[in-house]
């Protein structure tokens, strides 16, 4: 099973990794905020994750990691 890593505070909400995402299961979150004011993206259904990394090559950041 996979595990998607979010750096939430590093994270700049722009949903690039929400559109890569092949399982939909990325979102921006509506409930967290973090220190610069932005909505990080989160993992919805991690047992739905195939770990294919498309959201970490995509975040421009590099705020994600996948750990098998």
């Amino acid at each position: 099973m996979a595990n998607v890593i979010i750096n939430e505070e590093k994270c700049k909400g722009c949903g690039l990794c929400v559109r890569a995402c092949p399982k939909k299961i990325m979102a921006l979150s509506q409930t967290k905020l973090n220190s610069k004011g932005y909505h990080p993206s989160e993992v919805t259904d991690m047992a739905a994750c195939v770990a294919c990394a498309s959201c970490a090559r995509t975040c421009p950041d590099a705020v994600i990691t996948i750990e098998k």
